[in-house]
């Protein structure tokens, strides 16, 4: 077993198929699905309306090229699966990775391009060509600008939340993430209802930030934390004084992304599934959807904008191009995401690449959804352990690289599922998920198998099926790490980053402290997920790449839809949301003729 957390960290060295191994694979899987019969001829079916461009999706990704569209002068339409707007960015948290962005330079945040590029060097390395990654921060912040003209969103920067990797060349300790601020939801009028639903609610009368949520599950424990609760509360009652309706996070930006759209007349279909793309003379030239229950054609006289997302809920697509075990059942995307996006650029001839690969995190498999375990895997006093009982991995590590470990692993040394196993002094002093300190958990936990209790390690053991002398063993040895405050074995509290969600009371390490209360608890650990992160081969300008190299005319694709920017690492908390806003204004500003 590893006892360095160096694999963790170096960020070359994957342990995943090769690039030319996923695009052999996804060269195969073009012939299958070449030889389904596709849906009816566009040609034969009504025309629905005509457009400069058609964007598929209205997360983060095809709002932003739609408004971008907007004010280049393009007639533009949304075309969106869901009986909502706003897809996975909805759910999310919403931070937002983009260097040098105008947010964060007026924080007075020591951002350079140069330390940009070269820290999203030494996170990607050579997985992603560095023209992609120098589009990526050159037109970011411009993005940024367009998108606070023209919509009621402004951004606060998360101070403290470091890039993921901050000790490489160029990464900064104090972070360059940012979040929106709070928006009215009254902006939105009656569109308001088609708000897809928050992953997690905010507590009721409360207004909370990304960045509360560190503070809030220490809210017993120190006086930053009762502050910070008390500080969302004030923010709730001063809005329901107001007749707001509060919306912060990825409410907040899919709420105000669309009142951009609103204000700009660009129409958004719900209840529109794509079927299909167009394709004449090799040039993608509208989109078949299903509208009112039968298809119809949109025609677009520039191109087409992919920004349907991933292909996390669908089993078939998972099985094919991810390892196991895998299932739709542990992610937390949004439901509507199956590829269809992908699918039909790989119809018309486009490459896939990163297929085997999402934005991964250790998830605790809750009855009815999955939770996406982030600060109660840091917090002092818990550990992670293999179905041998041992540990094998830095638990404060980004939540990518952890889930990496487990599936590089697996194979030799089980830790699919692996557990989270704490002591009661654990959960006397931290909120769990939405649980707060001292108080029981749901019995459905239990039921399910997700949660384990026991007056023992022994019977702790017993009821997760790991050997009891290694359990007994393995804490041992992490009490003896925790008091000395040096995680020997795997560098846990090494890094500035895996100080984020911990206890800065607890010294002389914030990420370590014994387990010695009883009784002891277990929750099982699965590969959960974000999203996936593969999708169709773009250029620098978000154009859609046949295997060849060869673009494909008026094809784009942008967010979770096209292969990320970030390649397999994740660079900051909002790599997925920063991109996937920037490409779509790239596409946007290539389909304007002013790239």
């Amino acid at each position: 077993m590893a006892t360095s957390a160096d694999p963790v960290r170096r960020q070359p060295e994957r342990r995943h198929p090769r690039r030319r191994t996923v695009l052999g694979a996804s060269a195969g899987a073009g012939l299958a699905l070449a030889a389904v019969p596709r849906p009816a001829q566009a040609a034969d079916l009504p025309l629905l309306g005509t457009y400069d461009v058609v964007v598929i999706g209205s997360g983060a990704a095809g709002m932003t090229a739609a408004l971008t569209a907007a004010k280049q002068g393009l007639s533009c339409v949304v075309v969106e699966k869901a009986a909502t707007f706003g897809g996975s960015a909805a759910r999310s948290g919403a931070g937002i990775w983009i260097p040098n962005n105008p947010v964060i330079l007026a924080a007075g945040v020591p951002d350079t391009p140069a330390k940009a590029a070269t820290y999203l060097a030494a996170v990607v390395g050579a997985d992603v060509p560095a023209d992609r990654q120098a589009a990526f921060l050159t037109h970011g912040p411009a993005m940024l600008s367009l998108v606070m003209a023209h919509s009621p969103l402004r951004f606060r920067w998360m101070e403290g939340y470091s890039d993921y990797y901050p000790e490489l060349p160029g990464g900064l300790a104090n972070g360059r993430s940012i979040e929106p601020d709070q928006l009215d939801g009254n902006v939105l009028g009656a569109e308001l209802a088609r708000l897809n639903p928050p992953y997690l609610a905010v507590p009721a009368g409360m207004v909370v930030f990304s960045a509360d949520y560190k503070w809030l599950a220490l809210s017993a424990v120190t006086a930053k934390g009762a502050a910070v609760a008390v500080e969302c509360l004030a923010r709730g009652t001063k809005a329901a004084l107001l007749g707001q309706k509060p919306l912060t996070m990825g409410q907040s930006l899919a709420a105000g992304l669309r009142a951009g759209l609103l204000a700009a007349q660009v129409p958004v279909w719900l209840n529109t599934p794509l079927t299909d793309l167009r394709v004449e003379g090799g040039a993608v030239t509208g989109a078949v959807v299903t509208r009112d229950g039968a298809a119809g054609l949109v025609r677009a006289r520039r191109g087409v904008v992919v920004g349907s997302g991933g292909f996390e809920h669908d089993a078939a697509m998972r099985a094919q191009y991810q390892r196991q075990p895998i299932g739709t059942e542990w992610t937390v995307g949004a439901r509507e995401n199956t590829g269809d996006g992908i699918r039909a650029g790989q119809r018309a001839g486009g490459a896939l690449a990163l297929m085997d690969d999402a934005w991964w995190g250790p998830a605790i498999p809750l009855p009815g959804e999955p939770y996406f375990c982030l600060a109660e895997r840091t917090l002092p006093g818990g550990l992670l352990i293999d179905q041998a009982g041992a540990r094998f991995v830095n638990e404060a590590a980004p939540y990518s690289d952890v889930v990496h470990v487990m599936y590089d692993r697996n194979p030799t040394a089980p830790d699919i599922p692996a557990w989270l196993i704490v002591d009661q002094n654990y959960r006397n002093r931290y909120l769990f998920k939405d649980v707060a300190p001292t108080l029981a958990l749901p019995a459905d936990w239990y039921t399910s198998g997700a949660a384990h209790k026991a007056w023992t390690l022994d019977a702790l053991a017993s009821a997760i099926g790991v050997p009891a002398a290694a359990l007994r063993s393995t804490v041992d040895r992490f009490n003896s790490l925790a008091l000395k405050g040096k995680d020997a074995d795997f560098k846990r509290g090494d890094s500035v980053y895996d100080h984020y969600y911990t206890d800065p009371t607890v010294l002389p390490n914030s990420c370590l402290a014994p387990l010695w209360l009883p009784p002891y608890h277990a929750f099982r650990i699965v590969p959960g997920d974000l999203g996936t992160k593969g999708g169709l081969r773009t250029d620098a300008r978000a154009r859609v790449l046949r295997e060849d190299g060869s673009v494909i005319r008026g094809l784009y694709a942008a967010g979770n839809a096209s292969a990320a920017v970030m390649g397999h690492s994740y660079a900051g908390a909002g790599s997925t949301i920063g991109p996937a806003m920037t490409f779509g204004y790239i596409a946007a500003l290539d389909l304007a003729g002013v790239l």
